[in-house]
């Protein structure tokens, strides 16, 4: 019996994968070594996770875990929790890539809160553009969306009836958003907020603009750096990806591009990758 836990900031989704091949799903708060130490995320699974605890493999990614450093506090916390020792932990990105690309090259690509990407040579991470985060870049991500939203709607460069609805939708102003951007914490977060609003409203031409020029910033940016790029395919995981899927294939199609598979989580593929590679 194998468990597979795919880990963001906000919930872990685990899949239980018995002998006979049947599945069994569960949700826990977020686990990220970049904010928590072993002993606060032993506390939450001790508390919230309610399955069974001996497996004969664990496969844990997760946001924050890319280095040894940071694996190994979810590495201790797993190990407090979970009776075995046979325990992978890796990056969100290397989930994606397992998923979207099984055993086989391409560049997987994440399109959520923030995004990024990697080449991937069938059997390991072989090249990475750093995604930067929000600020310097994270292009395509929802936080960027939200940011670019934001700045039309402040700067009025969107028609009246939007920015109207805009600030209708949500019940705010600029003092309040500002105050969330500059002062709150994860500020990214509260962007990719607003990309339902881009969502409801895309069928306005100055509303898919935002979102298709902020997928041609990733694709230049990131992925025309890898080489090989033009006969590549190119996967997809995230929010984003998932609920833009026309704007991104704009994107990849206008840079004669081609496109994979895009999915809205990577856990489907993981537990078809690691069905067929149960080893650590």
């Amino acid at each position: 019996m194998i468990i597979i836990a795919d880990s963001g900031t906000t919930k872990t989704e685990w899949c239980i994968i018995a002998d006979n091949g049947t599945t069994e799903s569960l949700v826990t708060s977020g686990i990220n070594p970049f904010y928590q130490e072993a002993e606060n995320i032993s506390t939450i699974l001790d508390r919230e996770f309610t399955a069974a605890r001996k497996y004969d493999y664990i496969y844990f990614y997760g946001a924050g875990c890319i280095n040894q450093e940071k694996q190994n506090i979810v590495r201790k916390s797993l190990m407090q929790i979970f009776e075995t020792s046979n325990i992978f932990i890796g990056s969100d990105l290397l989930a994606a890539a397992h998923s979207l690309c099984q055993d086989q090259p391409g560049v997987a690509c994440i399109l959520g809160t923030g995004s990024n990407s990697c080449y991937y040579n069938g059997s390991e991470i072989e090249a990475n553009v750093s995604p930067l985060g929000f600020i310097l870049g994270d292009e395509g991500s929802g936080a960027v969306l939200g940011k670019k939203l934001i700045g039309d709607v402040l700067k009025k460069q969107l028609p009246l009836s939007l920015i109207k609805e805009f600030f209708e939708t949500y019940n705010t102003i600029a003092a309040e958003i500002l105050e969330n951007v500059y002062k709150k914490p994860f500020p990214s977060r509260y962007l990719a907020n607003f990309t339902k609003f881009l969502s409801k409203n895309i069928k306005h031409p100055e509303i898919e603009n935002i979102v298709v020029t902020s997928f041609r910033e990733f694709l230049t940016r990131n992925l025309l750096q890898y080489p090989g790029i033009e006969r590549t395919p190119i996967h997809f995981t995230g929010s984003i990806a998932f609920y833009f899927e026309d704007q991104l294939r704009k994107a990849i199609e206008e840079q004669h591009l081609i496109l994979g598979t895009i999915e809205r989580a990577p856990m489907k593929g993981l537990i078809r990758y690691h069905n067929n590679n149960v080893s650590l």
